[in-house]
């Protein structure tokens, strides 16, 4: 059995005491967040981004696309870091620079064309021989392809999956908690918690 979650569920939430102003304040920027022109990303380097998180983490949801590259893009040119790094690997800004260079180097000597250009199985190839450390190129001479690849999808998972249109795909509702710590019991569900079918 699957639970039915209600629609917009947590668009919904956000305007009830069920959130707190932080978590309200925080979702309501990513809903509202426009598509970003790059800001640490050169344009060309930036497109090849939002490739290769198109490949990481395909999207379908009808209710609009979460633009992961656009908040990491903000993330580096912010100089922030993202909580941990691999003592192999060089500083955010260097690792990904060099991580896409060699996206695009692996692309060229596979299939002499661009990732961008590539179809999505030849991308989704590379992508695999780049978390396998078998993708061919000098770049990974300079750069550990698989904690590259790692930090990689562990952001763009990450940035997706904290986006609201994301939660409600999912049906994720924990952020409404307010209320609820001190008024239910072991099992009970919320009145907004999803009900088995059937």
């Amino acid at each position: 059995m699957h639970p039915q979650y209600p629609p917009n569920t947590v668009r919904e939430l956000l305007r009830t005491d069920q959130v707190t102003d932080a978590t309200r304040k925080a979702l309501t920027e990513r809903l509202q967040l426009p598509p970003g022109q790059p800001a640490f990303f050169s344009e060309s380097e930036f497109a090849l981004l939002q490739a290769v998180c198109d490949r990481l983490v395909p999207q379908d949801n009808p209710a609009g696309r979460i633009d992961m590259a656009s908040n990491i893009d903000k993330r580096l040119s912010e100089q922030k870091g993202d909580g941990w790094r691999y003592d192999t690997m060089p500083a955010d800004q260097d690792a990904y620079r060099l991580g896409l260079q060699g996206i695009d180097e692996s692309a060229q000597l596979t299939f002499q064309q661009g990732f961008r250009t590539i179809s999505a199985e030849q991308q989704d190839s590379i992508l695999k021989a780049v978390q396998l450390m078998e993708a061919p190129g000098d770049t990974w001479k300079k750069l550990p392809a698989d904690r590259f690849f790692e930090e990689l999808l562990t952001e763009a998972t990450e940035n997706y999956y904290s986006h609201p249109l994301a939660q409600e795909e999912i049906g994720y509702v924990g952020m409404a908690d307010v209320p609820a710590w001190h008024r239910i019991g072991l099992n009970n569900l919320e009145d907004r918690e999803p009900k088995r079918i059937g």
